[in-house]
């Protein structure tokens, strides 16, 4: 069983990269999600979750550079639950597939860097990613003005 989930918590750990055999990139990040409860007139910590996601290819390598251990990330993906069994016990871990994943810029800042260059017949529909311009605002040395 699968379905869509969002959510919004913190890094527990540096994100880790790994590549199949195929060379296929994954990186992976556990993200804990605390809801916060209303006891009366005070605010306190529910009861945390901890969903560990998966990150495949471009973006995984993206995720690996980026995400670091605390940051406040949201994600979007596939919940993907699995039961398995420790010292006896049954347990349920909640993995995610991730489709997205973004840092929360209220509590850091992010810079903007490269745009990932995919090969030939890469992106969508086997189309090439055009490759990053140069700002043309950027300099004045080549005598342009900005239009305002």
């Amino acid at each position: 069983m699968t379905a869509n989930i969002s959510f919004t918590g913190n890094a527990t750990a540096d994100a880790e990269i790994r590549f199949t055999p195929s060379g296929a990139a994954v990186a992976n990040v556990t993200v804990a999600v605390t809801p916060r409860e209303k006891v009366g007139d005070q605010w306190q910590d529910g009861q945390p979750a901890f969903y560990r996601v998966a990150v495949w290819r471009d973006m995984a390598e993206n995720v690996a550079e980026s995400v670091k251990r605390g940051d406040r990330v949201t994600v979007v993906g596939k919940l993907k639950p699995r039961e398995f069994e420790k010292d006896g016990v049954k347990r349920l871990s909640l993995d995610v597939e991730a489709d997205s994943v973004a840092l929360d810029l209220r509590f850091r800042t992010a810079r903007a860097g490269e745009k990932t260059q995919r090969a030939q017949g890469g992106g969508f529909g086997g189309q090439q990613q055009a490759p990053a311009q140069a700002d043309p605002w950027a300099s004045q040395s080549k005598g342009i003005e900005a239009p305002w």
